[in-house]
């Protein structure tokens, strides 16, 4: 796997299967020393599913029976000690939308329907359930305050970048738990790296919005003159991280992905890479 600086950030977890073998998941380095949860961001690496969603995907309904999607999530599960129906999922579409998740919501989207949707932000203080979004080139953020013990992960593409979806979760961690942003540690994870993400005028004049008050110096460091004329390359990592840091995020609480899935798409589903024929990977987080 490439990274764009060093191997330091992400450590590869070899998750032991039956016969012997096993798969790697990906984890942060420095969260790995905070007490009280589990987290990981799967690669396709160490699933049953064949041909181009091989082989660990987690995306339902593109030619891939859902007894190999059922035990696909089933070993990812085994990571964190309980089954899938105590995974939650959101039910992505770009929002900056958050919801709270409780114990009656164990299993939604993955062991059994969801009855909410729009929903890109999940936010739980119920230890045992497994918060889950998917991804393949958008940015997952985690999120994790250990004083309040709240945990949420939040799903970031332009739009939800854009709609500033990390100053939402950090915002609703307050207002429902009394959390302080200066307590919460975040993490921006695998996504698709500047140098991939060429964007149009569009999208450029959403993140100048997303920016307006100190654009003069922030939109030259997240959004650089584009490969084609007319087009910009937009580094989501950053932008995610600014919007962090303006929420109240310390800069020591805070860890910046440096693995692109399009430069790796051998090693992760990656929608640019592929030109949308992918599965999902996921982002997975659960207070223990």
């Amino acid at each position: 796997m490439k990274y764009k600086t060093d191997e330091t950030i992400f450590h590869r977890v070899q998750v032991p299967l039956a016969g012997g073998t096993s798969f790697p998941l990906l984890t942060f380095a420095a969260w790995e020393e905070l007490p009280g949860i589990r987290h990981c961001f799967s690669t396709r690496e160490g699933g049953v599913s064949e041909g181009w969603l091989s082989s660990l995907n987690l995306r339902r309904g593109l030619y891939d029976p859902d007894e190999n999607v059922n035990e696909n999530f089933r070993r990812i599960a085994g990571f964190f000690g309980v089954g899938p129906d105590r995974i939650v999922c959101a039910q992505q579409t770009h929002t900056s939308n958050v919801r709270i998740v409780t114990s009656a919501d164990a299993g939604k989207g993955v062991t059994r329907e969801r009855d909410y949707t729009d929903i890109d932000g999940l936010i739980t203080d119920i230890p045992g359930i497994v918060l889950y979004t998917s991804h393949a080139d958008c940015v997952p953020i985690y999120f994790y305050d250990p004083v309040r013990r709240v945990i949420a992960l939040a799903h970031s593409g332009w739009k939800g970048t854009a709609a500033r979806i990390g100053e939402v979760t950090i915002r609703k961690m307050q207002e429902i738990y009394g959390c302080r942003p200066e307590d919460i540690y975040a993490a921006v994870g695998p996504s698709i790296c500047a140098d991939c993400y060429e964007v149009s005028e569009d999208v450029a004049d959403a993140m100048r919005t997303c920016f307006s008050e100190d654009g003069h110096e922030t939109i030259p460091r997240i959004l650089a003159k584009g490969k084609r004329s007319g087009h910009y390359q937009l580094d989501l990592w950053r932008a995610c991280a600014r919007i962090l840091l303006e929420s109240g995020i310390i800069p020591e609480h805070l860890t910046i992905s440096n693995v692109c899935t399009c430069e790796n798409s051998d090693e992760l589903f990656s929608h640019r890479a592929t030109g949308g024929k992918r599965g999902n990977q996921g982002a997975f987080l659960m207070l223990t």
